[in-house]
């Protein structure tokens, strides 16, 4: 069972979607979330999730400890698998009797996450941050990609016009949340400063920093909202940039990375370890002239597209890791609460 209670559809919940979907190939799968998971666009983790995923909903604030209790003893699972701090709090306070994990889809950011069996950590420097004397199993492993389909030139080219954008136009892309930690007021102001011919700025996402974002943009139209079909457009892009605050490991790098466009990113933890490790521009967080002198210096050089091997990432791999993480974590709490011998419960299938 995993256990999400955000809304939109953003990064984490791209993950979760992935792994719900390859898991339930094999497994039996559910996800729990709150009813008010979609976005004020309409945007939601269940347009994406596959029919074999069972999907249960629990009220926002009132009664939620409650229903998410009944539906985990409505349906038994071997494992929850918790997203964030809201449900990994949740999960702690009720103390199921089976295994749980968590990935961090930022830090251990609260006492709760310490109360489960497992934490998985998608960069080395999550690891860094776990107490010494957390008593459970941390496992690294990479954050999950699906490659995307290379696309036909008649269809980049459409998407550029959906933006708005002429042929021979320098496109320079972000994609996100529009919120403070994700930086994208010091791109905004790098680009002005700029000063690029021929050059479009174009951020693709919603959020509460929208109005704010809007009137610093001014008439550039540089927000242009939500799209289902966001990984085709990296492949329109003519640069991807990344100007996070705060970034634990940003998978919108590796799927710019996937659609063959090169990157510049902030030294915030995540994209300082992806980039290093992949390749692409760094300049140190809320830099606006080090990020300017990099949009110059991309837009004159306009290199050819990079190729980057993310195998290590694709889905199918990282979800063995995963299945595998689920296994150690139940067999350490059944040894944990019976002991090494536990041929005796043998005969009970497990779901994983």
């Amino acid at each position: 069972m995993h256990v999400i209670l955000s809304r939109g559809f953003a990064g984490s919940e791209r993950s979760t979607a992935e792994s719900c979907n390859t898991q339930s190939r094999e497994h039996t799968v559910a996800i729990v979330l709150r009813r008010s998971h979609a976005s004020g666009s309409g945007a939601s983790i269940t347009k994406y999730l596959d029919p074999a995923v069972e999907v249960r909903t629990i009220p926002d604030l009132l009664f939620t400890r409650r229903a998410l209790g009944r539906a985990i003893a409505e349906f038994r699972p071997d494992v929850i698998h918790t997203h964030l701090r809201r449900s990994t709090r949740l999960v702690s306070q009720l103390a199921p009797d089976c295994a749980t994990i968590a990935t961090l889809h930022l830090s251990v950011n609260g006492p709760q996450f310490l109360d489960l069996d497992g934490l998985i950590c998608n960069a080395y420097w999550q690891q860094r941050d776990i107490p010494g004397d957390y008593s459970g199993q941390v496992f690294k492993l990479n954050n999950s990609l699906t490659p995307h389909r290379r696309l036909a030139a008649a269809e980049i080219a459409a998407l550029r016009r959906d933006l708005g954008v002429a042929d021979h136009e320098f496109l320079i892309g972000g994609v996100g949340r529009l919120a403070y930690s994700k930086g994208w007021d010091t791109l905004i102001r790098a680009f002005a400063a700029a000063k690029l011919k021929d050059a479009r700025l174009v951020i693709l996402g919603e959020g509460r920093e929208r109005a704010r974002l809007e009137r610093l943009a001014g008439s550039q139209g540089v927000l242009v909202g939500f799209r289902a079909n966001v990984k085709d457009y990296y492949q329109a892009f003519d640069l991807f940039v990344c100007p996070s605050r705060r970034e634990p490991l940003p998978r919108v790098i590796l799927e710019a990375m996937d659609g063959g466009v090169a990157v510049i990113a902030s030294t915030a933890e995540g994209c300082r370890e992806l980039v290093t490790q992949y390749g692409g521009d760094l300049f140190p967080i809320e830099d606006e002239a080090a990020l300017t002198q990099l949009l110059v210096r991309h837009y004159q050089s306009r290199g050819a597209r990079p190729v980057v091997d993310l195998s290590a990432h694709h889905v199918d791999a990282v979800n063995k890791t995963i299945v595998d993480a689920y296994r150690s974590v139940i067999a350490h709490r059944r040894a944990r609460i019976h002991g090494p011998l536990i041929e005796r419960t043998s005969a009970r299938p497990s779901g994983v």
